[in-house]
């Protein structure tokens, strides 16, 4: 591991920071990047840092500060604001206590910052208070747990890192770990460092440089020691046969919708039957040699590297063993015989710890399937990746930790605590309470003025959305458009051809691969043609068939099929139109291909309900654009129906407007708050139509 402090780094950051925090601070944050941009040191959240330095008060007078990472903030990208101050004079006085609970920890931390709007503190921050340096580093880094992680982890971290470093047991975080610190560095004035095993590695000096250097050349060590010690034994796949990069693929494919299906929370809410996650599979052939090693039995149950991780990954994986692929009826039972007796032991798990297992979800966080990969889950995309970022880690380090001795996980006696600690729970946030939170919608001509604006709407009420289409730049833009709004990994973008089975076959399996299945199915790609009967051309129609209506049946067959799988009911919501009642002359192949869509809802519909699956459809009017983005079917159709009314393009949105009963313009968002109220189940209904028309009575459902 090397040093990624640079001169100009650190001008940088004194120039961003440093006129209003000071140098010091500004080194502060520098370096607390630094550390939590390497993923071999923290993940998502993890590590922790500190600056002693002076607050000026209402008075006048400068006292005594600890500016500490607040709890739950990335070092990746912090800011000032995720370093609260605190009066270190008070907090040092904590120390005489004998003892000092969670929350009254949690009370004097937050009565004795500065800034009272201030976040949360970290529950390390005493141990950063008691330690007397002025800079104070604090990661789980990878190489370090993977040296330590052992029966005789303090005689293998003192030939890895020498006497220059103090080493503790496990301790609880909070007041008993910082009492401990604080006893270790009187007792050790002469050391920088403390290895905290089955936790991870403090540093500790007057100068930010040195402090981040000292931890960086400590891991260092470790992996230098991990090549050095290295039993040389390679991990031995279970399987002797190769799977090709294809099956892997079908495999996951295959199993992630009934995954999604099987670990879906029921709830006693009968228009929101289940709480669903979210995917993030991880497939490299390192990984797949890993989870179909000998030795990942053991390792699945050998627990996670440390507390720390514990509440994304939870205790242990879900590994099913021996997968039988070629068994397509059987694989759901096999797999739910396999969740079945991991809820059990989970159960039996919070039950030993003092907790009721009735309230608890007990579904895995991450999965190991060999031949398919590691399949993690979240409440949406981005906490999916986290666990899976764990994950993945977690595997690679007991690889590389039982290459010096076997390999030992965080001590099982402390796992409760630490999964169910309040201040660790509280940083699992997520806004539970949109109408499609955890939903996954799909729609066809999602790149479009209409297709844009649902997708919006719906990854604004909770939702991940895939936006397929056929031109790769328009659906690129649409969901870069979507993740900055709302977050990276909100939007899946897809090129697919309605028309070509193939084409919507792989673009599904696409989506369950990103995702883990679907919920919602949004036919809406469409085109339009202007013609008389009587001057048709055949051609023209069959294509605007092709598309408005055998697309649909595709779209919404394959969707569908994903839904059965998952078991869970689900949605399809078909942009009809307002010419299936209220047809125009010389919109014969338009109307027609509308009307056979929405027939086929409605068919749909009726055979969809046994499974929960509800159909309904959305006749919408004249939507000319959404924003800047102006609608594809009103720039090809839009002349010649200017022409007929003897009037220029621009005159038609303010004619449609004028015609409708409320006078009023209908764009793509209205449609997308259409699509949320059907996909939210505000309404036991399926078999309806929605007019999205401003009203006209010509288009009355009837």
């Amino acid at each position: 591991m090397k040093s990624r402090w640079t001169e100009q780094g650190a001008c940088d950051a004194i120039a961003r920071w440093g006129d209003s925090h000071g140098e010091a601070f500004a080194l502060r944050l520098y370096s607390a990047r630094l550390i939590g941009n390497d993923p071999a040191l923290v993940l998502h959240g993890g590590g922790n840092v500190s600056l002693k330095g002076v607050h000026r008060n209402v008075f006048g007078k400068e006292v005594e500060a600890l500016y500490v990472k607040a709890s739950g903030y990335d070092l990746s990208s912090i800011e000032s604001e995720g370093l609260p101050s605190l009066d270190l004079a008070f907090l040092r006085k904590l120390r005489t206590l004998d003892s000092l609970s969670d929350d009254a920890m949690v009370n004097e931390l937050r009565a004795h910052l500065f800034d009272a709007s201030a976040p949360t503190p970290s529950i390390e921050a005493l141990v950063h208070a008691f330690v007397p340096a002025e800079f104070v580093d604090h990661s789980h880094a990878d190489a370090l747990l993977a040296v330590t992680n052992h029966a005789d982890g303090e005689k293998l971290a003192r030939e890895a890192m020498g006497d220059g470093v103090a080493i503790l047991p496990y301790i609880r975080p909070g007041f008993d770990l910082a009492k401990a610190v604080a006893d270790c560095c009187d007792a050790n004035p002469d050391v920088d460092a403390i290895v905290l095993l089955f936790h991870g590695l403090i540093t500790f000096g007057d100068d930010a440089r040195a402090t981040y250097e000292r931890h960086i050349e400590l891991v260092d060590r470790c992996e230098r020691f991990m090549a050095k010690c290295s039993r040389g034994q390679a991990v031995r796949p279970t399987h002797s046969h190769s799977v090709s990069t294809t099956q892997v693929q079908e495999n996951a494919e295959r199993i992630a919708p009934i995954l999604r299906g099987l670990i879906a929370v029921p709830t006693d809410d009968e228009d929101h039957p289940y709480q669903r996650s979210i995917l993030e599979w991880r497939s490299s052939k390192a990984l797949l040699a890993l989870i179909q090693s000998d030795d990942a039995v053991r390792w699945a149950a050998a627990g996670p590297l440390t507390g720390d991780h514990i509440i994304r990954t939870r205790s242990k994986p879900l590994l099913v063993s021996e997968v039988n692929w070629s068994d397509r009826d059987g694989l759901r039972e096999q797999i739910k015989a396999a969740l079945d007796k991991y809820r059990g032991e989970y159960g039996e798990y919070v039950k030993a710890g003092g907790g009721s297992a009735e309230r608890v979800d007990s579904s895995p966080r991450v999965v190991w399937l060999p031949d398919a990969g590691l399949f993690c889950w979240g409440r949406n995309k981005r906490e999916a990746c986290v666990v899976a970022d764990i994950a993945e880690a977690t595997l690679k380090t007991m690889a590389q930790a039982d290459a010096i001795a076997p390999f030992e996980g965080f001590p099982e006696d402390h796992r409760f605590d630490m999964e169910f600690r309040g201040q660790q729970q509280a940083k699992l946030t997520a806004d539970l309470g949109r109408p499609l939170e955890g939903q996954i919608v799909v729609i066809s001509g999602g790149a479009g003025a209409i297709g844009a604006a649902v997708a919006a709407e719906c990854v604004d009420a909770g939702a991940h959305v895939v936006v397929a289409d056929l031109d790769w730049k328009r659906v690129a833009d649409v969901a870069q458009e979507i993740d900055t709004r709302f977050g990276t990994g909100s939007a899946l973008g897809l090129v697919m051809d309605v028309t070509d089975e193939q084409s919507v076959q792989a673009g599904y399996a696409e989506v369950v691969r990103t995702y883990g299945g679907v919920d919602v199915v949004v036919p809406n790609a469409g085109v339009a043609h202007v013609s008389s009967i009587e001057d048709m051309d055949v051609k023209d129609f069959r294509r605007v068939m092709d598309i408005n209506a055998t697309g649909y049946m595709l779209f919404m067959r394959e969707g569908v099929r994903v839904m059965k799988r998952q078991g869970l009911g689900g949605h399809v919501v078909i942009n009809a139109s307002k010419s299936v009642f209220g047809p125009g002359a010389q919109f014969g192949a338009y109307s027609a291909s509308k009307a056979a869509g929405h027939q086929l809802g409605k068919v749909a519909a009726i055979e969809l309900a046994p499974v929960g699956i509800r159909v309904n459809m959305i006749n919408a009017d004249a939507i000319f654009g959404e924003g800047d983005r102006k609608s594809g079917l009103w720039a090809e159709v839009g002349p010649s129906r200017a022409k007929s009314r003897k009037m220029s393009e621009d005159e038609l949105p303010e004619f449609y407007r004028g015609r409708n009963l409320l006078k009023t313009r209908v764009y793509g968002h209205h449609v997308g708050k259409a699509v949320v109220f059907f996909a939210s189940n505000a309404t036991p209904t399926t078999g309806a139509t929605l007019p999205v028309d401003g009203g006209l009575v010509d288009a009355f459902p009837r």
